[in-house]
């Protein structure tokens, strides 16, 4: 995985410290749209939806002037449906660069020249998900063709060479036994992988949550075999620590502790303010505050361990250092991308 370039990542560490400081959040998610392609088994959403109030493009300078993240996960439902996507992208970027753009989908809708497009308009990483390596994704997000679909058009932008495509393995007890096949799939497209963790609160679906004494035991087994597969291109950019409390979520059913609201937080796409996906308690825009005092001040919650937050649950000084070794670049244009070429050659000998 590529590092940010040096002028960017200086802007993310100042933005963050005073977002940290001032009790703002450091990432937020934009859920674009409620609609989505699929009707996956893990998800609460799914579908198209009525979408007639979504926000505008232009309504979304509004919460950047106002919530400054230096972080935005761009995300659904599923945000391909929407034809203005692009223009929302560059209404939520801002001429320093910041924030640091993630644009998280399912890419049943990519093509080649759309993901150049949305590049154009700043999207920095790519965020797709995989649940398993075959056709059984097709199947677990009720996407006739899903899998075929990656299978093309992911390499082919990942041809590009800009290396900021990164899939996305949400751990459940039906594809626990595949995710290192997972990491085997990233290398073969030239990508890069992260994990991250089922909760039953989004379904009420216990099944799905690996939490049993053999699947525990093969958790292990599985990350433990993550962790000896890392090596200096960062293909595996979930950092150690947040894989360990990965683990300490699935083994005490649950993790305490979460700071959605003041750390992190949702904006719906008709704009509210919710402190995650999965709480539906809403808020103004102007109301951050009163979230963080009646909502965060109070959250007893500890039924997720998802991505926005296990990225986040940290300390400052522990959140910085590992973003500054990880991701951000401290050399002038950032660390060379390592092209697909290099990526597949490397798989090759894993």
């Amino acid at each position: 995985m590529r590092k940010v370039p040096l002028s960017q990542s200086l802007q993310v560490i100042r933005q963050g410290s005073l977002n940290w400081m001032a009790d703002r959040p450091i990432v937020v998610s934009f859920e674009v749209t409620d609609s989505c392609t699929c009707y996956c088994q893990h998800c609460d959403h799914g579908g198209p939806k009525d979408d007639s109030n979504n926000l505008k493009p232009a309504d979304f300078r509004r919460y950047m002037d106002t919530l400054k993240p230096c972080v935005v996960q761009v995300s659904g439902g599923e945000p391909l449906m929407r034809d203005d996507l692009e223009e929302v992208v560059r209404n939520i970027k801002q001429p320093n660069s910041l924030p640091y753009i993630i644009l998280v989908s399912c890419w049943s809708l990519m093509t080649p020249e759309r993901y150049l497009r949305l590049r154009e308009a700043g999207v920095d990483q790519f965020s797709v998900s995989l649940d398993f390596p075959d056709k059984r994704h097709d199947d677990f997000r009720v996407v006739p063709g899903l899998y075929d679909h990656l299978n093309d058009v992911i390499p082919k932008c990942a041809a590009y060479g800009y290396d900021d495509i990164v899939l996305n393995t949400c751990i459940t007890s039906a594809n626990l036994p595949f995710i290192n096949d997972n990491a085997d799939q990233a290398r073969k497209w030239g990508v890069n992988l992260c994990y991250s963790a089922y909760s039953a609160r989004r379904t009420g679906n216990r099944e799905l949550f690996p939490g049993a004494a053999d699947q525990l035991v093969q958790l292990k087994t599985q990350l433990d075999r993550v962790e000896t597969r890392r090596d200096e291109t960062n293909w595996i950019v979930s950092a150690p620590t947040t894989l360990q409390h990965t683990r300490e979520y699935f083994e005490q059913g649950g993790r305490s502790g979460c700071k959605a609201g003041l750390r992190f937080l949702v904006v719906t796409a008709q704009g509210d303010l919710q402190p995650c996906s999965m709480q539906f308690k809403k808020f103004p825009l102007e109301e951050q505050a009163r979230m963080v005092k009646e909502f965060t001040m109070n959250n007893t919650c500890d039924e997720c361990y998802v991505a926005i937050r296990s990225n986040l649950d940290k300390p400052f000084l522990q959140l910085l250092g590992e973003n500054v070794k990880r991701y951000l670049s401290f050399s002038g244009a950032g660390k060379k991308s390592k092209t697909p070429s290099a990526a597949a050659s490397t798989a090759a000998g894993c």
